[in-house]
């Protein structure tokens, strides 16, 4: 069948139409629009459906076989000719700070990379059959109407899960499908409008998150993290006038402590009086390994401050690209109108397998599995690095190497890169430069099935060269270890 050609005549125009018509088509060539082989209209049709004469189009046709861009035969008719391809230009480098540079930083690809699910815990040929059935189904009914809040099956399968996981009784008209966490919190940034305000941060905290709120136009506080999580008092001492505080109370990012019950309290209290916001990121809250889960911030809100946010990134994997957020119940119609012009929900096909994923028992079955095979890994893990260091603290899916004041956690991090060891760097989790820490965090999930000693051995090295150019007392310290 032809290709549809994109010409557009201007008879008013001092240029021939039959130069029009070539160029247009040249043009169309050049660029990828029309691709080697591609079969043109008969001069005869094209000429019928622009309204010009037969010698018009002829005429152009002549033009571009005579500079090769197109061959006539009687078998195949009019086609673009092939060529050769012109050298696809370099993707452009990374710039120097940006969000791109951090993104890459803190997801390199290998072994001790946090933020993915381990690999041999996905039933993939389940989920694969899984999708293959959804997509079918959205192929075969492309005209159904989208709910661009998400599919009532996924939002249905959500609410019941969050109910048992988390402890969060909610409706499905609360919650909103959307592309990841970072999805959500574009979303409920967009929902509630705060640009010039002020608003708590942790520090450490997640750095996108915290990019994420730079380019909303708020103002940051950095509020101390210890092991009772958030500092509230802090917070109330130092920003008490803020509109946003956005914390993981479920096990802090990077850190790892749960937000205790008193602190949970009080920042409630806090926001229930002043009328703020609270986001809450619920990160790895369904995967703690060391009993029951704390139930979310969410579920002891009765003031209808708090924003639960959730995805699947960790628990089945980041390449779905599906989260979810729960709005308080006055904020619901806010928080679909909005989804509905700036933020649908992704395609159906990725969530109707997820909602039979959940329905049919499979991803609770899963998370017992995979909590389980973290526990035995974070064990390993310890064990492996006990040899080389008494300062490794476990941190949720991540175990933490504290390393001198001066070091470069970010240079040892790009250097381990070459062995195949993508841990990331802890020191741009920290908002405030005067109390970043420079550290590790090595992620359990991902830690080698075999050749773990090996690997901790590497990543020994790599600190252990650069503090010699250091000349650090922990350098020599980690050079004694290595030694024994």
């Amino acid at each position: 069948m032809p290709t549809p050609l994109p010409i557009a005549l201007d008879r008013s125009a001092r240029t021939p139409l039959s130069e029009q018509i070539r160029k247009a088509i040249e043009v169309a060539i050049n660029n990828g629009v029309l691709v080697p082989g591609a079969r043109l209209p008969s001069w005869l049709d094209l000429a019928a459906q622009l309204g010009v004469a037969r010698g018009t189009v002829r005429a152009a046709y002549d033009k571009l076989a005579d500079a090769q861009h197109i061959v006539s035969s009687k078998a195949n008719g009019t086609t673009v000719a092939r060529r050769p391809r012109k050298t696809a230009k370099p993707d452009a480098p990374i710039a120097p700070g940006s969000v791109v540079e951090m993104f890459h930083d803190l997801s390199g690809q290998g072994h001790f990379r946090m933020g993915v699910p381990a690999q041999d815990a996905l039933p993939a040929k389940l989920l694969a059959r899984i999708r293959a059935r959804a997509v079918r189904a959205e192929l075969s009914a492309v005209t159904r109407t989208i709910d661009p809040r998400g599919e009532l099956e996924l939002r249905r399968e959500i609410a019941a899960h969050l109910a048992i996981a988390r402890g969060l009784e909610c409706s499905p008209a609360q919650i909103v499908i959307t592309s990841g966490f970072t999805g959500g919190l574009g979303l409920a940034l967009r929902v509630l409008g705060l640009e010039g305000r002020r608003a708590w941060m942790e520090d450490p905290g997640f750095p996108l998150t915290r990019k994420g709120l730079e380019l909303a136009r708020l103002e940051l506080v950095p509020i101390l993290v210890g092991g009772d999580g958030l500092d509230v008092e802090y917070g109330l001492k130092h920003a008490p006038d803020a509109a946003l505080a956005v914390v993981t109370p479920g096990q802090q990012a990077p850190l790892g402590p749960p937000l205790s019950a008193s602190r949970r309290a009080q920042l409630l209290d806090w926001a229930a009086q002043t009328g703020a916001w609270i986001i809450e990121d619920d990160y790895l809250g369904e995967l703690q390994l060391d009993g029951r889960a704390a139930p979310a911030l969410a579920s002891l809100d009765r003031a209808g401050r708090v924003i639960h946010l959730g995805s699947f990134s960790k628990t089945i994997s980041p390449t779905l690209r599906l989260g979810f957020l729960v709005a308080p119940e006055q904020l619901a119609t806010q928080f679909a109108d909005v989804a509905t012009c700036l933020a649908p929900a992704p395609g159906p096909a990725v969530q109707l397998s997820t909602a039979e994923f959940i329905r049919d028992g499979y991803y609770i079955r899963h998370l017992r599995r995979t909590k389980r095979a973290y526990s035995e890994r974070r064990d390993a893990l310890t064990a492996a690095l006990r040899p080389w260091s008494n300062d490794a603290l476990v941190a949720g899916l991540a175990v933490m190497l504290t390393l001198p004041d001066k070091a470069d956690d970010v240079a040892i991090a790009r250097q381990v890169l070459a062995h195949g060891l993508a841990p990331a760097p802890l020191s741009p989790w920290y908002l405030s430069p005067k109390r970043a820490q420079p550290g590790l965090l090595l992620g359990i999930a991902t830690m080698p099935d075999r050749g773990v000693q090996t690997a901790c051995k590497r990543l020994f090295e790599a600190i252990h060269a650069q503090g010699r150019t250091q000349g650090t007392p922990a350098a020599r310290r980690v050079r004694k270890s290595a030694a024994r």
